[in-house]
């Protein structure tokens, strides 16, 4: 099964601003370059051409296509097939998603009830390498008003499809990338969502600005202690064919696994330059450590 390793901060950039390209793929870990919502009706030809004559590293490169059926998903893919990108992220996808797109690796965004209902089937179509969930648009197929309360917490609603989506990714095997948060000085907000994100098992989580990519990647940085613990307790397994007791918890599979995974997360921090939760950063800032409430994305547009 083909493998999704970008993240965990992926950087939306509009495709009519190649101004902007290098920017964003300096700042984060990889660029999602937009040629759907953040681009106008009129620009988006022009935006196609941006893409051609603008070019990043394509394994650092997502490219947001417009929806399947549209004029310009077609005008999206022929544009595609003149530059080395390989990833491309799918809007508002459903069960009419083509099975094969000229061999692209597919990032498919659910962010319909359609879409949402269709994740396991998705996940394990060919090419598909993650799936992605969005709350606004969501909510407007239900003919909703408002994916969140008025304290800024999601609906049930929008919790209950961002778990579907994480939960159909994992069954298959593919990675599960979490919505961005559209509220760009709500960083709090943002840290909680990100810390949620990365201890549930999300891959990456996407960004509408730059200012949010070091908190992403903070959250997702496991801290020193976490570290420290997890590798103690795995030395602490050897030796143990079952269930044993560490520090005076129940140590099981799972736990082993949950510690497996804190590691890897620190490998991938320490690619990404990120600082691990807690401690300071350059400037004399601490790297965000949770608060009590915790409040989830939004529609990554």
């Amino acid at each position: 099964m083909t493998t999704f390793d970008l993240g965990p901060a992926l950087l939306f950039c509009p495709a009519d601003r190649p101004d902007r390209y290098r920017k964003a793929a300096d700042r984060a870990d990889a660029v999602i370059l937009d040629l759907e919502d953040a681009v106008a009706p009129d620009a988006k030809a022009a935006a196609r051409d941006a893409l051609l004559a603008e070019p990043l590293d394509p394994a650092r490169t997502i490219v947001r296509v417009n929806a399947v059926g549209t004029p310009d998903h077609t005008a999206d893919l022929a544009a595609l097939a003149r530059t080395a990108y390989r990833t491309v992220m799918v809007p508002k996808v459903d069960e009419r998603l083509p099975l094969d797109l000229g061999g692209l690796r597919v990032v498919a965004l659910c962010e319909t009830a359609a879409g949402v209902l269709a994740a396991p089937a998705l996940a394990r179509r060919p090419g598909v390498v993650a799936l992605m969930w969005g709350a606004d648009d969501l909510v407007a197929s239900l003919g909703g008003t408002s994916s969140r309360f008025p304290d800024g917490t999601y609906r049930d609603v929008a919790r209950a499809a961002r778990s579907a989506v994480l939960l159909a990714a994992g069954a298959a095997g593919v990675a599960a990338v979490d919505a961005v948060h559209l509220a760009i000085d709500d960083l709090d907000g943002l840290r909680d969502e990100a810390l949620d994100a990365a201890a549930v098992g999300f891959a990456a989580t996407a960004c509408i600005h730059p200012s949010h990519v070091p908190v992403v990647r903070a959250a997702y940085a496991p801290s020193p202690g976490s570290v420290a613990a997890a590798r103690a307790l795995l030395a602490a397994a050897t030796g143990h064919d079952g269930v044993f007791v560490h520090d005076g918890v129940m140590i099981d599979g799972p736990s082993l696994r949950h510690a497996e995974a804190v590691l890897r997360r620190a490998r991938a921090a320490a690619g990404s330059h990120a600082p691990p939760v807690g401690t300071t950063q350059p400037g004399g800032t601490t790297a965000p450590t949770p608060s009590p409430a915790l409040r989830t994305g939004s529609r990554p547009t």
